[in-house]
């Protein structure tokens, strides 16, 4: 496995909750592994139930196995006091800076910047090493901007580094690019058996493998059980009514009252076959789509009892018996 996990998707399918159920997966066994969310939106910290998240690396979760399970909530203002200290030496004028609104001025005239920052600090974390010479965390999961935004994201450092020829920039920006095109780096999709975000997840990893930004797998989130099968859904259309009339009543359901008992139950029965066989055939549809995708293809179900802690250590579970970890 890479050693710096993306994972970017539609809003509204679920990627912070895939996100951090991979850091569980990966920290599996004593493995260490830092999550890093870089929107602002402390979906991580409500995730796993504590509070706002500070911009300090700090333990939330232990794995099965003892594993690790750190986080970090990057804010772009320190993150360039960090990028001024470690490239120029201006601490305290840093702290000045911040105190004037300098930092938050560049940071808001120049987009930009705020991307380098953040994918530059995410790198920082996945090159790190310790005074032993071992790498501090052995995984960086990050929970990144959608998918509509991801390769623009990504790719900030490469046109940074085009327009710094030279100095710390262009080479902290060549340094990130070099972890985010290398085999280190996989940019996962988190997508729904649903039209628009498998479209969604199309045009990404078009965009990505455009930009030769290393794309990893997709992961098909909140997938609902399947009830029937195609085979069962052909005996649904051709079954006579009477014939199932019948059997409802020799099963117990309806009563035995003629006309009012198992007859009554028939059409709402078949109602409902019928709505599930066209959701059935939709997502069918998707899964052909992604298919052809060319990618390794993963399913994460639809929790009943809805998301809590329990649930992302369940989905971690799956993650790890599909091969993620």
């Amino acid at each position: 496995m890479s050693r710096l996990q993306v994972v970017s998707g539609k809003g509204g399918t679920g990627k912070t909750t895939v996100a951090a159920a991979l850091a569980l997966a990966l920290a599996t066994a004593g493995k260490r592994t830092l999550l890093v969310e870089v929107e602002g939106r402390q979906g991580i910290a409500q995730l796993f139930e504590t509070e706002a998240l500070p911009y300090e690396e700090r333990k939330i979760a232990v794995a099965p196995g003892g594993g690790e399970v750190y986080a970090l909530a990057i804010d772009p203002e320190q993150a360039l006091l960090d990028y001024l200290q470690m490239f120029y030496k201006l601490g305290s004028a840093g702290r000045a800076l911040r105190r004037i609104g300098a930092i938050d001025f560049a940071t808001t005239i120049a987009p930009g910047l705020r991307d380098v920052l953040l994918t530059g600090k995410a790198c920082e974390a996945v090159r790190r090493k310790d005074r032993g010479g071992r790498f501090v965390y052995d995984y960086v999961v990050m929970d990144a901007p959608p998918t509509g935004r991801i390769t623009r994201f990504l790719n900030v450092n490469d046109e940074v580094a085009g327009l710094a020829k030279i100095g710390p920039i262009h080479n902290q920006a060549q340094a990130v690019m070099r972890v985010l095109k290398s085999a280190e780096t996989a940019v996962h999709l988190v997508t729904l058996l649903e039209e628009m975000p498998v479209q969604e997840t199309a045009d990404g990893i078009a965009e990505l493998r455009a930009a030769r930004l290393p794309v990893g797998r997709i992961i098909v989130n909140m997938v609902r059980p399947r009830v029937l099968d195609a085979k069962d859904l052909e005996l649904v259309r051709t079954v006579p009514r009477a014939a199932l009339a019948r059997s409802l009543s020799s099963a117990g359901l309806g009563g035995a009252r003629r006309g009012g008992g198992a007859e009554r139950l028939v059409e709402p029965l078949l109602e409902q076959a019928e709505e599930y066989a066209e959701r059935y055939a939709l997502e069918e549809e998707q899964r052909s789509v992604l298919g052809e995708l060319g990618l390794p293809l993963h399913e994460l179900p639809l929790l009943a009892e809805g998301m809590d802690l329990a649930g992302l250590y369940e989905l971690a579970t799956e993650l790890r018996k599909q091969g993620m970890s």
